[in-house]
């Protein structure tokens, strides 16, 4: 594998020293590039798209040919795995993703088998070479799942959902069902993530993105423990570097502290927390990942501007900072929004 040439993101989440600090968004590669809306028209639709080596390439690589940003993420989505569990993924357009097969009643559960990767989602580890040898060390490049609690919600509710009423029925009702679908879900994202690694993954991230939908009890024992396992359960080392993890959960601002104590290296924020405060409650324990409230990325370059540098004063000095959107970039954003962005994090930020 190349030398990597920019290892300002690995630094930053080890919590090292850096010239500035690394910047990249959730979702770099997205809606919002005219780039990849004419790749995904030549691909026919979104699952097309992942599922084609080369296409799924091209449009990782697209933000970095726009952009100066710290690293890539593999083009793909969270759903990979309940699709490879065979319940029939598939999306409408404009209402997102769907299930042909919801899990319901424990004869689902029982039917689910955990992944193997190898065999069942190799276009997706198939993606994850290419791309690394398509960087040749430019920056790294990050794989990623999504988190058992969060695939469960999708599985359950058969689409996407306002109020997880079915998930958290089940949860509330039968919680030793949940946990044998979560069990089952956390093995198979071992399985997934540790594949990405052996394809040439150098940092893996796990969306939670519904775990803020829980209780203070119910995030601890049907979200957390398992993001934990995971973490247990991850290649340490790869190319005689460490491989970083990075939990990110929506809306889990009141669990920093339980999520640094998981053995991961950097903690997602998403807008609704302070990153000064979360630095106060974490400490030097984790490096810090955030977190712009996306919706900025519609005013002005100057308000833009002025929201970076209000994000790099509440952190304040010292290593662990990588600077990122709170949430996924949206479609509706001027790219030249999102450069004004990524040029402030650089000019603010540059010691």
């Amino acid at each position: 594998m190349s030398e990597l040439k920019n290892d300002r993101f690995l630094k930053a989440l080890m919590r090292q020293p850096v010239d500035r600090t690394p910047v990249w968004m959730m979702r770099q590669a997205g809606r919002y590039l005219p780039e990849y809306r004419a790749t995904r028209a030549q691909a026919g639709d979104f699952m097309s798209l992942c599922k084609n080596t080369e296409l799924a390439c091209e449009v990782t690589l697209q933000p970095l040919e726009r952009y100066e940003l710290d690293a890539a993420i593999l083009f793909s989505d969270i759903l990979t795995i309940p699709d490879a569990m065979g319940l029939g993924l598939y999306f409408e357009e404009g209402e997102g993703p769907k299930f042909r097969k919801p899990v319901r009643t424990e004869a689902d559960i029982n039917q689910l088998q955990v992944i193997n990767t190898a065999s069942d989602l190799s276009y997706v580890t198939d993606a994850v070479s290419m791309i690394r040898r398509e960087l040749q060390g430019r920056v790294p490049l990050i794989g990623f799942s999504g988190s058992p609690w969060t695939l469960a919600t999708y599985m359950i509710e058969g689409q996407s959902s306002r109020d997880f009423a079915r998930a958290k029925t089940m949860l509330y009702t039968q919680p030793e069902l949940m946990h044998q679908l979560l069990d089952k879900l956390a093995l198979s994202v071992i399985d997934y993530l540790n594949a990405q690694i052996v394809a040439g993954a150098q940092v893996v991230q796990i969306f939670d993105t519904w775990g803020g939908a829980l209780s203070h009890a119910a995030y601890q024992e049907f979200s957390l423990a398992y993001m934990e396992k995971i973490v247990a359960g991850l290649i340490k080392q790869a190319d005689g570097r460490d491989v970083p993890v990075i939990l990110f959960t929506k809306g889990g601002g009141h669990w920093l502290e339980a999520m640094a104590d998981t053995g991961c290296h950097g903690l997602g924020l998403d807008w609704t927390v302070d990153i000064g405060s979360a630095k106060a409650r974490v400490g030097d324990r984790v490096a810090l990942q955030g977190n712009m409230d996306p919706a900025v990325l519609r005013a002005d370059p100057a308000t833009i501007e002025r929201e970076v540098q209000s994000i790099l004063s509440s952190f304040g000095g010292g290593a662990g900072h990588i600077f990122n959107l709170g949430h996924g970039i949206t479609p509706d954003i001027d790219p030249e929004h999102a450069r004004a962005f990524i040029e402030a994090v650089h000019k603010f930020s540059a010691n």
